[in-house]
């Protein structure tokens, strides 16, 4: 965080940089925390894989929606109070999971977490890609990006502290409370982060932005290609990070305390994949950062799910696995910031990021499924490569935009 481009910020864009960040952190805590506790809700409710991995996908699906309410509300009211709205919704509804009594009510308190959820990212990124000059947009971006890792990582802690103190009956609705502290982010944003300029004077052109724009020329073609990217990007993801607990606890024989660390050093891997991913979106450009860290990631994925290792190989794997399965999300913001005009950019990230979310959350879902007919490695194996095959094609289609400048209208 000491490097010049970093230091050189002015302090409204240091300001948004912060908020961005530790929201996508805490965004990303309650995310994750789902999936920590996944092996013990199959064990306390005696739920079966494709149950656990419904609720999954239900969270994404309405995730997706949520991401594009809050683009055509960021659009309308304004980047700034749509963040504090779906912050505040996230956090309400992962405080209500920790009441659930039955799988029923689970999947709704977590479809409903979702909504918020997904906004959130929506709100943000295009707070953050606006603020940000064009020379340090992918880096900033991008290191904004890496805060999903610390939100990992602060599940991780608080789940080792829970089940700690709590027996697993107890320490699981636990977990969930300490998931409503993004809500105190709100009282940040309210104070010290404004509106960027770029909008406020596309705002003050005085034509009401249109949803349906994004579906017209020569907009459409950026919204189809960035859903399908997105579709790529997050379905080998969310079959790899949903399942990834259970797979090493059930599928490897790992202990909780050995499942931890594994996950620790996933989680080390991603955070640097996130901060790198970062630095060559600006170096090597948006396109580049895509093609290179998917096709690393296929590969290593492949060995990690498919091939016999022992436990010092499965453990050391764990980090070029987080840094390349995670590491392309950082050019994934600064990049649909770019190609969407002023006037509708949330409306169309929202909708392009939402829809990728939205297909990619059948893939937990599918992964279930599959996984109860053939081992779950090979299922997570199956769905990530894939993924990672559509994210290849869809940024080759599309135009590099690295260093464009933003403007109104």
């Amino acid at each position: 965080m000491t490097s010049g481009w970093f230091t050189g910020m002015s302090p409204p864009e240091r300001r948004t940089f912060w908020s961005c960040f530790w929201g996508w952190a805490l965004d990303a805590m309650d995310v994750q925390i789902y999936s920590l506790v996944i092996p013990t809700i199959l064990a306390v409710w005696s739920l079966s894989t494709s149950e656990a991995g419904e609720i999954a996908t239900a969270t994404l699906v309405s995730s997706a929606v949520g991401g594009w309410i809050a683009g055509a509300l960021a659009d309308r009211i304004g980047r700034v109070r749509t963040l504090q709205l779906t912050i505040l919704w996230f956090s309400i509804f992962t405080l209500v999971c920790s009441v659930a009594q039955r799988f029923e009510h689970l999947l709704l308190a977590r479809t409903l977490m979702g909504l918020g959820f997904g906004g959130e990212w929506t709100a943000g990124a295009v707070l953050i890609g606006e603020v940000i000059r064009p020379e340090h947009r992918g880096r900033a971006v991008g290191t904004v990006q890496s805060g999903w890792a610390v939100g990992w990582a602060l599940a991780l802690v608080a789940q080792t502290v829970t089940f700690q103190i709590f027996e697993p009956e107890i320490a699981w609705r636990a977990l969930f409370v300490v998931g409503v502290a993004p809500a105190v982010m709100v009282f940040f944003l309210r104070r010290f982060v404004t509106e960027p300029r770029v909008f406020e004077e596309t705002r003050e052109l005085g034509e009401r932005p249109r949803v349906r724009e994004i579906f017209a020329r020569p907009v459409l073609r950026i919204t189809i290609l960035t859903s399908l990217l997105t579709t790529g990007a997050q379905g080998g993801y969310y079959a790899i990070a949903t399942w990834l607990p259970t797979y090493l606890e059930t599928e490897r024989g790992f202990g909780a305390l050995h499942t931890s660390a594994s996950l620790a050093v996933v989680i080390a891997g991603s955070f640097t994949g996130y901060l790198a991913g970062a630095h060559l979106a600006d170096r090597i450009g948006r396109r580049g950062l895509f093609v290179v860290f998917a096709i690393c990631a296929t590969a290593i994925v492949f060995v990690y799910t498919s091939v016999e290792l022992d436990d010092g190989a499965m453990l050391a794997l764990g980090f070029p696995l987080g840094f390349f399965g995670s590491g392309y999300f950082s050019g994934i913001g600064p990049f649909l910031t770019e190609l969407f005009p002023t006037r509708v950019r949330g409306t169309g990230q929202g909708f392009a990021y939402g829809v990728g979310r939205g297909v990619g959350a059948f893939f937990p879902m599918l992964v279930g499924v599959l996984g109860a007919t053939m081992p779950l490695g090979r299922a997570i194996g199956a769905f990530a490569v894939g993924a990672y095959a559509l994210l290849i094609v869809a940024a080759v289609l599309l135009p590099e935009t690295r260093g464009r400048i933003l403007r109104a209208g």
